[in-house]
């Protein structure tokens, strides 16, 4: 992994704090390696932080896909059950009632 120069407002950043900071008998040399090491923290949470934010995208977009799967396996559960010989059942009394009716007066005008 290529590391690529740090931007200005990193380092501007860097050398604001290590002013800030900065002790009477301090060299410029000094302040200038303080606000390197400034630098290279700042870049590194930043680092951090981008990382940790893919993580969280990629649990999100699991999770995501995770929960359309199960939606998609209820759709289709539904489908199927409606497709399913309990819909023949439903219709079973009509059919019974029909049948004895029709033997009802079968035997009455017979």
């Amino acid at each position: 992994m290529s590391k690529s120069s740090p931007s200005i407002e990193t380092q501007q950043e860097a050398l604001k704090m290590a002013k800030a900071t900065q002790k009477p008998s301090q060299t410029k040399e000094q302040t200038k390696l303080i606000a390197q090491g400034i630098q290279s923290g700042i870049e590194l949470y930043k680092r951090q932080q981008k990382q940790k934010s893919r993580e969280r995208d990629k649990l999100r977009k699991k999770q995501i896909k995770e929960k359309n799967i199960e939606q998609n396996d209820d759709t289709h559960d539904v489908i199927s059950v409606s497709s399913s010989p309990s819909s023949f059942l439903i219709g079973l009394p009509w059919i019974l009632l029909v049948l004895s009716w029709a033997g009802f007066l079968f035997y009455y005008f017979r």
